[in-house]
Parts: structure tokens; C-alpha cells; sequence
């Protein structure tokens, strides 16, 4: 293993030393390559594929196996960052047992790093189960897309009194639990401050303001790829949709013009003089 490697200890100094952590998430060997070398810390393999990847309106539909199919392209390419594999919906719910056997595959068969889970006070047995057993585990509670039905969609969480000391005392727990960080998402600016101060254990920062010990950003968002819809705490850095679809563009020109391919393009006969 490369001596800079990044590791589950190392995320942890990072907090303690006041260094920022930076994560994407991961789909597929080309782009985690890029993103591997780009120096960025932890490629998170994130049930988001369901939206960016599949097309789907949620992250639900999403199974263990194409989980663990996309885990394993990624840890292909990762030769420095954390890979962190996403346990779908329905996959660490129903039982203790499938929890760990579902997160065993993540580590054993995708070759990730750490897993990563969603929710708070009901996921704790799940979480200190996991640590028992050595599989680290990014926690991740505020707005859990896994929970968008009892939520009633994407909405900001943590907005009231008794909101916000719910997710104050979910962290302190999941910290107590052995989590080794903490995905904060669609929370007040304020709160997420609040809850960073108050563990050790790094926070991740998503639509959660500037004071988290890190942040993360879907892939297809960052790269403009993914343009049904636009959080408001998505940056967009580039605008590969448009660059992709011109390009589309003036290929399909050069096949009807017949332009492309050129004689340079194509290849002679040896057997001739």
C-alpha cells in the first residue's frame, strides 16, 4: 500500500489538524482515475448512481449488486484516495445480519474502505455492530434521501429547536458508536457549525454551509453532466453537457458529410504496392 495512501486514521488527523477533506463521488474506472489523481481524499460510490447513472427519480431502486459492481470499478482505479462504498435502501434496514453481511461484500468484494450508511438514533446498533466487527462506517444524517418518503421529498431538515437538538444528539451518538465521520446534509448553516464543534470525528459537508471539516459533491453536479435539476448548494465547476453535445453534434455533421473518416483514418492494404 502506498505510503500516502489515504486512510480511515488519516481522515480522522485531518479533522485534528485543521485540514479541509475533500470528496466526490465515484461511479466508474475513468472518472475515479481522474479523480484519483487529482489528489481528491475519499471517492465516495454513492447510491446517487440511481439519478446521475440510471435515470431513476430516487436513489431507492438501487440494489447490493449494482452497489458492489460500481465499487469495484472505482477501488480499480483509486491508488491514493479512501474508497467508501454507499449501502443501498433495504440493504442494512431489515436486520442486523444483513447489515453485516451486505457490508462485508462492500469491503471483501468491491475492496472499499468503508462503508456508509444513513440515519441516526435507529442505526446505531447497526453502526457499533459494524465497528465491533472492523468495517469503518461514514454515518450520515440531516436530509437522507433514503427517507425522502417520510420526509416528503428533498427538504431541508434540522430548521426548528427540536429538530436541530435531535441531530446534535444523533451525531454525539453515532460518534460514541465509532463512526470515523459524518455526512451532514441539507442542514442550517448555524447547526451544522454547532454539530462540527461539538464531535471529533470529521464532518462532511453537503447543501451543510462552510464549516464542516470537509465537503462532497456529486460527480455529474461538479462536471455539469446532470441537468434535470440544480440544488442550490451545488457549484458547477465545468459544463461537460454542452462541450459533450456539441461534439455529438459535429460528428453526426462529419458522417453525413462524409468527412469523417479520412483516408489518413483508415488503414491501407499491406498486401499492396
Amino acid at each position: 500500500m502506498p505510503s500516502d495512501r489515504v486512510t480511515v486514521p488519516l481522515i480522522r488527523k485531518k479533522k485534528e489538524i485543521g485540514e479541509k477533506i475533500a470528496v466526490l463521488t465515484a461511479y466508474d474506472y475513468p472518472f475515479a482515475k481522474l479523480i484519483d489523481e487529482a489528489g481528491i481524499d475519499i471517492l465516495l460510490v454513492g447510491d446517487t448512481l440511481g439519478i446521475v447513472v440510471q435515470g431513476e427519480e430516487s436513489t431507492l431502486p438501487v440494489t447490493m449488486d449494482q452497489m458492489i459492481y460500481h465499487t469495484q470499478m472505482v477501488s480499480r482505479a483509486a491508488k491514493r484516495a479512501l474508497v467508501v462504498g454507499d449501502m443501498p435502501f433495504m440493504s442494512y434496514q431489515a436486520s442486523l445480519e444483513e447489515t453485516l453481511t451486505n457490508a462485508g461484500r462492500f469491503l471483501k468484494e468491491g475492496r472499499a474502505g468503508a462503508v456508509k450508511l444513513e440515519g441516526g438514533a435507529r442505526v446505531l446498533d447497526r453502526v457499533e455492530a459494524l465497528t465491533r466487527q472492523d468495517i469503518p462506517v461514514m454515518a450520515h444524517i440531516g436530509l437522507t434521501p433514503q427517507s425522502l418518503h417520510r420526509m416528503g421529498g428533498y427538504k431541508v431538515q434540522g430548521r426548528n429547536t427540536q429538530e436541530a437538538q435531535e441531530l446534535l444528539s444523533d451525531a454525539k451518538a453515532l460518534e460514541s458508536a465509532g463512526a470515523f465521520s459524518l455526512v451532514l446534509e441539507g442542514i442550517p448553516t448555524d447547526l451544522a457549525k454547532d454539530i462540527t464543534a461539538a464531535i471529533d470525528i470529521p464532518t462532511i459537508g453537503i447543501g451543510a454551509g462552510p464549516h464542516c471539516d470537509g465537503q462532497v459533491l456529486v460527480l455529474h453536479d461538479l462536471l455539469g453532466l446532470f441537468t434535470r435539476f440544480q440544488p442550490k448548494f451545488v457549484r458547477r465547476y465545468a459544463d461537460l453537457a454542452t462541450i459533450a453535445g456539441e461534439a455529438f453534434l459535429r460528428y453526426k455533421s462529419d458522417v453525413q458529410s462524409g468527412k469523417f473518416p479520412s483516408e489518413e483514418e483508415g488503414y491501407s492494404d499491406s498486401h499492396r504496392s
